[in-house]
């Protein structure tokens, strides 16, 4: 599991004082960026193969209530991965500095290529970066029917 962690600051607080939900996806991207970069993503590797993570969905499960000037610990681990390691499933876990679990978020993404904006899998000498010590007790390897697991789909309108 990797660890980060965080105090909760005054602007990361919404109108019931309490942490807002944009502070909890900026925690979470912070969280996963860090971890990239201590693990070898940094981004001069990243732009030497012209790639970069995105983001499919990110669900969130609020437990508690957490507030400013307070210490926070996210956590994430990796809850799976496809063979071609295109695809990848990060869990999320917020803790106050007593361990108290007041948040869960399971989170899905992709890399994909900067140039042709078409998803890819990772080079090889990059795959094990993403090493087995990180990975979740439920870890499983993804498949594409995975990313269509909600099967949500556009609907666009006429304007």
């Amino acid at each position: 599991m990797y660890l980060k962690e965080f105090e909760i600051r005054w602007s990361d607080t919404d109108a019931n004082r309490h942490l807002g939900n944009s502070a909890y996806i900026n925690f979470m991207s912070h969280t996963r960026m860090g971890f990239l970069m201590e693990n070898g993503f940094s981004q001069k590797e990243m732009a030497k193969y012209n790639i970069g993570p995105v983001v499919f969905y990110e669900h969130m499960y609020y437990f508690k209530e957490v507030f400013a000037g307070k210490p926070v610990k996210v956590s994430l681990e990796i809850a799976g991965i496809s063979e071609d390691y295109r695809f990848f499933e990060f869990h999320h876990n917020f803790y106050k500095e007593d361990g108290t679990n007041f948040a869960h978020c399971e989170m899905m993404g992709a890399w994909i290529d900067l140039g042709t904006r078409k998803l890819i899998g990772l080079p090889d000498d990059l795959k094990s970066l993403l090493g087995a010590e990180f990975r979740a007790d439920n870890y499983r390897t993804l498949t594409k029917e995975d990313t269509r697991k909600y099967s949500k789909k556009p609907v666009n309108i006429n304007l």
